[in-house]
C-alpha cells in the first residue's frame, strides 16, 4: 500500500521559516524582477532579414521621401543634406541618414522626479509602461463605458506610482472634461506629475502650448536649470502621418520641445493594411524609414538631442478594417521593430500589451500577455500601452492597470530567463535529497533545503492579485473574485495621499498661474 502521508519539511519550524523568508524585504538588486532587465533572446528576424529591411528603408527615404515638413524643418534638413524636390518632398541620401545615426544620442537615460525611477535605455534593457489617448473609461461596476476625465488621469498616475512592474507613465487617456486645448495640455502635465514621480510622457495639441508646459515643468522641478539637468517628462510626438508625410503642426511642437530640453519620442504609428503595407515586413520598413527621417530632423536641429525611435506599427483585421492590437501579428511587429532599434544601436520603444477586448476578461488576458512577453523577450527598451488599455485603444481601465502589474511581473520573469550556474544545476542538492549527507538515504524532497528557502524570493515571482489556492481553500476564503479584488485594491490606493504631491508653496503658485481643473 502506498503511503499517502503528506510530505513535510524535516526541520522544525520549516513553514514558519518559509513564511518569514517570504515576508522579509529583499534589496533591490536581489529581487527576482526589476526595471531594466535585459531581454533580446527572442529574434523573429534573421540578420539577413534585418539588413534587407534596413536597405528597403534607405531606398524609401532616397527615392520616395517625405512631404509636408514645416519650413523650419525643411531648412534644417536641407542644411543637413536632404534634397527638396520639385514635388515638395524631402529625400534623404544614404549619407545623410548615416550622418544622423553618427550624431544620434545613444544609451539614453529617462529621468524620474525620484532618481529611483531613472530608466537606463541602453542595450536591450526592458521597461513597461502605459500610453495611449483613450477617450473612454471602462466602468467595471456598471459594465459600460464613460468619457475619461482629468480625475481619471490623475488616478491612473497615482495607481502607477504604487505598482512595481509598471516603470513609467505615458498619458493613457484624454481629459474629455477639459474643452480648451491649452488648458487640456497643461492640466495633463499637472494631473500626471502630481500622481507619480516616475518618468512621464505627454503630447501637445499645438506648438503655442509648449511654453506654458515648460513654465509649469520649471516650477515643479524648482527652476529651468534643474529641469534641463533632469527632464522627467518627454514629448510623445506623432511627427508623421503615415504613409511618408510629416505632421506639420506636430513637427513644430517637436521643435519647441527640443528647444526646451525635453526628450522626444519619434512616434510612427501606421496601421498595416491601411496606412502602412499589409505585410509585416513592409510595415516595419515604413516605420523604420519614417523614424530615420525623424532622427535626421532632430539631429539637424540639435545634434545628440535625446530621441527615442518609436516604431509603432499596428495590426489590422483585414476582414473588417478594425484594429487588431491584441493579435499575434502585433506581437511580431513589435518584436521585429525591437530588432531594428538594436541594429542601429538606438534606444527604442514600441507598443504591446493593449487589448481589443472591451473588459479585463480572458480575451484581454491572452492578448495582453502574448505581446508583452514577446516585446520583453525581444528587448524593447520602452514597452508602451503595456497595461490598462482596452477596446483597441479607445478605453482605459484602472482595475486592468492593477491586474496588469501581476501580468507584467510574470512577463518580466520570462525576460529574466534561466540562469545556469554551478549552483543552479543543483547536483549536490539532488545528491543530498536522494542519498543524504552521509550516503544512507535522504528525505526525498527539497521543501526544507537551504537552497529552496534562499531562492523562494530571489528566483520566483508571486502574484499580488492572482489566486493560487486549491478549490477547497478558495471556497473557504469566500470564493474571492479577481475583479472585485482589483476594485478593492484601486479604492485602497486612491484613498492614500499621492506620493508625488507638490509642496504647498509650489502647488499654490501653479494654481495661481494656471487654471487647474483638479480639486485642491
Amino acid at each position: 500500500m502506498t503511503d499517502q502521508t503528506p510530505i513535510r519539511p524535516t526541520r522544525s519550524g520549516g513553514r514558519a521559516a518559509r513564511r518569514a523568508a517570504r515576508a522579509a524585504p529583499l534589496a533591490q538588486d536581489l529581487r527576482p524582477i526589476r526595471a531594466g532587465m535585459t531581454g533580446g533572446t527572442y529574434k523573429p528576424l534573421s540578420d539577413a532579414q534585418i539588413t534587407r529591411i534596413h536597405e528597403a528603408a534607405l531606398q524609401c527615404l532616397e527615392e520616395i521621401g517625405l512631404a509636408d515638413a514645416p519650413q523650419s524643418g525643411i531648412d534644417a534638413m536641407v542644411g543637413a543634406g536632404a534634397i527638396l524636390g520639385d514635388d515638395g518632398r524631402l529625400r534623404y541620401p544614404r549619407s545623410v541618414v548615416e550622418d544622423a545615426l553618427a550624431k544620434a544620442a545613444r544609451d539614453l537615460t529617462l529621468h524620474g522626479r525620484d532618481t529611483a525611477y531613472d530608466m537606463d535605455l541602453s542595450g536591450t534593457r526592458v521597461h513597461y509602461g502605459t500610453a495611449g489617448a483613450a477617450v473612454h473609461m471602462v466602468d467595471i461596476r456598471n459594465n459600460n463605458y464613460r468619457e475619461s476625465t482629468v480625475q481619471d488621469l490623475h488616478d491612473a498616475a497615482k495607481i502607477v506610482e504604487g505598482l512595481d512592474n509598471i516603470h513609467f507613465l505615458q498619458r493613457p487617456m484624454v481629459c474629455r472634461d477639459i474643452t480648451n486645448n491649452r488648458e487640456l495640455d497643461y492640466n495633463t502635465i499637472y494631473a500626471t506629475a502630481t500622481g507619480t514621480k516616475k518618468h512621464i510622457g505627454t503630447s501637445f495639441s499645438e506648438p503655442q502650448h509648449v511654453p506654458d508646459a515648460l513654465e509649469m515643468l520649471h516650477m515643479i522641478a524648482g527652476n529651468e536649470e534643474a529641469w534641463r539637468e533632469r527632464p522627467f517628462m518627454s514629448n510623445s510626438n506623432c511627427f508623421v502621418v503615415p504613409p511618408m508625410k510629416f505632421a506639420t503642426e506636430s513637427c513644430e511642437v517637436m521643435e519647441a520641445c527640443i528647444r526646451g530640453g525635453m526628450p522626444i519620442l519619434l512616434l510612427s504609428a501606421g496601421m498595416a493594411g491601411a496606412t502602412a503595407p499589409s505585410t509585416l515586413a513592409g510595415a516595419i520598413v515604413q516605420a523604420t524609414a519614417e523614424c530615420l527621417a525623424g532622427l535626421v530632423y532632430v539631429n539637424a536641429i540639435a545634434p545628440g538631442h535625446p530621441a527615442i525611435m518609436g516604431t509603432w506599427p499596428f495590426g489590422l483585421d483585414l476582414r473588417t478594417g478594425a484594429m487588431s492590437i491584441g493579435s499575434g501579428e502585433q506581437a511580431l511587429l513589435t518584436s521585429g521593430c525591437a530588432q531594428m532599434h538594436q541594429f542601429y544601436g538606438l534606444s527604442g520603444g514600441a507598443a504591446a500589451g493593449a487589448s481589443d477586448s472591451k473588459l479585463p476578461d480572458m480575451q484581454a488576458g491572452w492578448e495582453q500577455m502574448c505581446s508583452n512577453v514577446t516585446a520583453g523577450l525581444s528587448g524593447v527598451n520602452l514597452v508602451y500601452e503595456a497595461a490598462g488599455m482596452h477596446a483597441s485603444l479607445l478605453g482605459f481601465c484602472h482595475e486592468s492597470l492593477i491586474l496588469g502589474d501581476d501580468l507584467l511581473g510574470q512577463a518580466m520573469r520570462c525576460v529574466r530567463g534561466i540562469e545556469v550556474t554551478e549552483d543552479s544545476v543543483a547536483v549536490e542538492t539532488i545528491r543530498e535529497a536522494v542519498l543524504g549527507a552521509d550516503g544512507t538515504g535522504g528525505v526525498g524532497h527539497y521543501l526544507g533545503t537551504d537552497q529552496t528557502l534562499t531562492l523562494m524570493q530571489r528566483d520566483f515571482v508571486y502574484p499580488a492579485m492572482g489566486d493560487r489556492t486549491s478549490p477547497k481553500e478558495w471556497e473557504e476564503n469566500g470564493k474571492p473574485d479577481l475583479i472585485e479584488k482589483a476594485i478593492a485594491r484601486k479604492e485602497e490606493m486612491l484613498a492614500e495621499v499621492s506620493r508625488a504631491v507638490l509642496d504647498p508653496a509650489t502647488d499654490k503658485a501653479i494654481r495661481e498661474r494656471f487654471n487647474i481643473h483638479l480639486p485642491g
